[in-house]
């Protein structure tokens, strides 16, 4: 990163105004725009079904451990009707390792059940279906919109809310509230990819605990430059190359 003259990070007008917020955060988005060039989601899916499936397992385990489970659980069960007729402990044994199996695959089941009765076996590309699926929220169907469908939407997940209060884009905590916020600061089209910037550089550098401001993209337009390193020697051991290994 090119060296910033510290006057100039972490400066934010301390009465600034709407237009000044969105024309501040839109430059954060560029700026994780070029630093991100690959930013998608990190879960691996060749489909709808396969996308919304492998979302509900990521809650609570890494991206990584269920990119490793799904070649053998969707060899066994490729689509809703399959799945909702699985045995439950040859299910239980293929999504042991990600923890917690017994209440994933009851919600699996669930949720291949209903799509099967619902909506044929297909994954509904629209929120107000998505949300009326068990163990489906707002966060994984607008995962599933705008990464299977390409319907925009905004992920708010923890490193979502975490960012854009630190940005002091918001000060809402509650998810559906920061989603509604955030998104009247950009342009619809925007919505999904502006989730994998905020959430890549959640996962790489700006950390809930020690944020790597020294070595950070976007610390001049960061009202919160200071919580993490400012020497860059020492931030720069903070990055990460990978996202949740």
């Amino acid at each position: 990163m090119a060296s910033v003259p510290r006057r100039t990070l972490g400066r934010v007008p301390a009465a600034e105004t709407r237009t000044g917020l969105v024309r501040r955060a839109r430059k954060i988005d560029r700026v994780l725009t070029e630093t991100y060039p690959d930013a998608r989601c990190e879960l691996d899916f060749a489909n709808p079904f396969e996308l919304l499936v492998v979302t509900v397992l990521s809650a609570q385990t890494t991206d990584k451990r269920v990119n490793a489970v799904r070649p053998t659980l969707f060899a066994a069960y490729p689509d809703a009707k399959a799945m909702a007729a699985a045995d439950r402990a040859t299910l239980e044994g293929i999504v042991g390792p990600l923890g917690f199996f017994r209440a994933k695959t009851e919600s699996l089941l669930k949720l291949s059940a209903a799509l099967v009765e619902h909506h044929g076996g297909e994954v509904p590309p629209r929120l107000d279906d998505l949300v009326k699926l068990p163990g489906v929220g707002r966060k994984t169907a607008n995962v599933v919109l705008g990464n299977a469908f390409g319907i925009p939407g905004i992920t708010v997940d923890t490193h979502f809310g975490r960012l854009v209060r630190r940005f002091g884009w918001t000060e809402e905590t509650d998810p559906v509230k920061v989603e509604h916020a955030i998104g009247e600061l950009f342009p619809k089209k925007d919505w999904t990819m502006l989730s994998h910037h905020l959430i890549w550089h959640g996962r790489r550098r700006c950390h809930a605990r020690n944020p790597a401001c020294g070595a950070c993209p976007i610390a001049t337009w960061c009202p919160a430059y200071g919580e993490g390193p400012t020497d860059p020697v020492a931030a720069a051991k903070l990055v990460k190359t990978e996202g949740r290994a």
